[in-house]
């Protein structure tokens, strides 16, 4: 009995301390399981139900004016469709603030927030991220409220317990088990090699995401955001969104952010192969070649050169772009970071300031009227900001579409596109497209690119 409550007193003691984690030793460790932790961490986890308008599709038989005559034109109108999507989230602050995926709560009109004690409260998101795919959401009239302390993600190893907490097919709060079974995760969840996650192996189902991954001391690792699958359920292979990410971005909600912040490296850049290696006569594949520099990039001015191969990131092994990316991010805009690289058999480590996209040249947002053919279309001049908010490549210029609105969407073009000429006239201006498409005549063309290939598009008025 003196020796079950001594284990109860040395996990209370460690669910408040950052100790050493460790496997269970004893037979009464391994009685008691995670149960001291769970009903330590559990309040701080919430479901989550939001409410998504999405528009419609109108009937296209109606959109003919002879039936319209007939039937009035309210039958051609898209009718919008209410979604209603479940997640789960993470407070991290007595007054309210909590961490979920932009998935779950980016898009929603309205959001209800539901602790584990059944109090229900409305929130708001006050800072989201679709690429990262995090959203910190702030509860209204919320105070006293239970939370979970933020651990140092680069401090977690692989092997180590984690609990995975959440509401997964809504069947309630739910917990499951597992260990740490990889770091610095990049592109295998999202396809797009810009994520950058820890693995875990703790069961993840739909409704978890937005859960919380925690240690065997209650404290958040991650946040659950993905699994990979064929299924649909769980193969063991879950991903969750590192701690020190979450971080960030709380410290830029509580200072009034409005969008996340990134620095931006003006770098484009890849992984080291071996063959890489080979012809840079490196013996590791080790680091991140550079190979693209924007003008203005602040690693350009710092010094680095098109094919040096940068290691670290203020002492921290990167190997991917992303993972450069995260490393900065975390460092946060404002301050510097110390890149480590390689230039031959040359070893340095060099300083560079962490800035925002600069907004050279302004790029002068357009929304077309009614004065054109394509009224809503909305155009913007490439700069280094709409570069990195659009994820074009570094050496892109001109215009690009940042929306093409009711009339150019049905005309086929799509975000992104970048114009180079309308009717054969080149466009490097948003008053370009303005002009253009301001009685165009009755044969209109739109030459684009979009991905690295040519597009015409083309359509009598």
């Amino acid at each position: 009995m003196i020796r079950v409550f001594l284990t109860l007193m040395l996990l209370s003691l460690a669910s408040h301390s950052h100790a050493e984690t460790k496997v269970p030793t004893s037979q009464a460790e391994i009685s008691l399981g995670f149960a001291p932790v769970v009903k330590q961490a559990a309040p701080a986890v919430v479901n989550i139900y939001a409410k998504i308008v999405r528009e419609g599709r109108g009937n296209t038989l109606f959109s003919d004016p002879f039936f319209q005559d007939f039937f009035g034109r309210g039958f051609a109108e898209p009718r919008p469709r209410v979604q209603n999507s479940l997640g789960s989230g993470v407070i991290l602050t007595a007054d309210g603030y909590v961490v979920s995926n932009f998935h779950v709560v980016g898009k929603a009109t309205e959001i209800r927030v539901v602790t584990t004690d059944r109090r229900e409260y409305s929130a708001q998101v006050v800072l989201g991220d679709k690429e990262s795919d995090i959203a910190i959401l702030r509860l209204d009239e919320a105070e006293a409220l239970p939370y979970l302390p933020l651990r140092d993600s680069d401090q977690v190893e692989v092997g180590e317990l984690a609990l995975a907490i959440g509401n997964p097919f809504g069947v309630g709060q739910t917990v499951s088990s597992g260990i740490i079974s990889g770091l610095a995760r990049t592109g295998t969840a999202t396809g797009n090699a810009r994520g950058y996650f820890i693995q875990t192996d703790a069961a993840i189902n739909p409704g978890n995401s937005g859960g919380a991954l925690i240690d065997v001391n209650g404290d958040l690792i991650g946040i659950n955001t993905a699994i990979l699958t064929r299924s649909g359920g769980s193969n063991g292979i879950g991903f969750a969104i590192p701690a020190n990410l979450v971080a960030e971005f709380l410290r830029q909600a509580q200072a009034g952010n409005n969008s996340f912040i990134s620095p931006w490296a003006g770098m484009a850049g890849q992984h080291m192969s071996a063959d890489i290696a080979e012809s840079l006569g490196l013996v590791i594949p080790q680091g991140v070649v550079v190979s693209d520099l924007h003008p203005l990039s602040p690693l350009g001015e710092a010094g680095l050169r098109v094919g040096d191969v940068v290691t670290h990131v203020d002492g921290d092994e990167v190997n991917s772009p992303a993972e450069m990316k995260f490393r900065m991010s975390v460092a946060g805009v404002g301050g510097s970071s110390v890149l480590t690289l390689l230039r031959g058999e040359v070893r340095e480590e060099v300083e560079i300031a962490l800035i925002k996209a600069p907004e050279v040249p302004p790029s002068d947002d357009t929304i077309l009227d009614n004065q054109t053919v394509m009224p809503g279309l909305k155009v913007a001049r490439i700069n280094p900001a709409v570069i990195a908010r659009m994820g074009l490549i570094l050496s892109q210029t001109g215009v690009v579409v940042t929306d093409p609105g009711r009339y150019g969407g049905r005309s086929g073009l799509r975000v992104g596109d970048v114009v180079n000429s309308i009717n054969g006239v080149s466009i490097d201006h948003p008053d370009d497209v303005v002009q253009a498409l301001t009685d165009p005549g009755r044969r209109l063309q739109l030459d684009v690119s979009r991905g690295g290939r040519s597009v015409s598009v083309r359509f009598r008025l």
